[in-house]
């Protein structure tokens, strides 16, 4: 879940972009800074009360060099505030308004096997069609579901897999039988 005061930095940071028409420098630079917090012995060090705000700053441009400036004044808000720690979900927000902004939705599917890139090509039409929006993928295999697709794009469910179909046939002949 991703924090309200991460929101709320992000939200700015979408605004700056979307002034000067860098959506992806900002994209990059908050996947690089996130990535780095991603590793526990940065994320310690950099989190860490004990290591000043001057020599933070140091280790980052040490490790993601060639920021842009507008990035590192906000690598110098958080120091400041003692919000680095904020970073990766910064980066999870501003991704979600570009999304939204550039009309992708991310559907979370799951298969009872692998897809490989032609099937992950003709679900990703399909869906685009039954939305009405360009669909970005995300996929995790789950052998229980016996086989078929099961689909989730925000709220809305699609289970088009073999088990979601047995519970269903299971569900009428109980009912039919009572």
């Amino acid at each position: 879940m991703i924090r309200s005061a991460a929101r709320r930095y992000a939200d700015a940071v979408f605004d700056l972009a979307k002034q000067e028409n860098s959506y992806d420098a900002w994209s990059t630079d908050l996947d690089r800074l996130a990535a780095l917090l991603e590793v526990p012995v940065a994320a310690r060090a950099l989190t860490s009360p004990v290591v000043s705000p001057a020599q933070k700053m140091r280790v980052i441009e040490a490790e993601v060099p060639n920021l842009m400036p507008h990035t590192r004044n906000l690598l110098q808000l958080l120091l400041h505030r003692d919000r680095l720690g904020l970073l990766p979900d910064i980066a999870a927000a501003f991704h979600e308004r570009l999304n939204r902004e550039r009309g992708i939705v991310t559907a979370q599917v799951t298969t009872a096997e692998p897809l490989d890139a032609a099937a992950q090509a003709a679900l990703v039409a399909k869906l685009s069609a039954y939305v009405g929006k360009q669909v970005r993928l995300e996929t995790s295999v789950d052998p229980s579901i016996i086989g078929g697709v099961v689909a989730r794009i925000g709220d809305q469910l699609i289970d088009g897999s073999v088990r979601g179909r047995l519970e269903t046939l299971r569900r009428r002949l109980a009912a039919g039988a009572a």
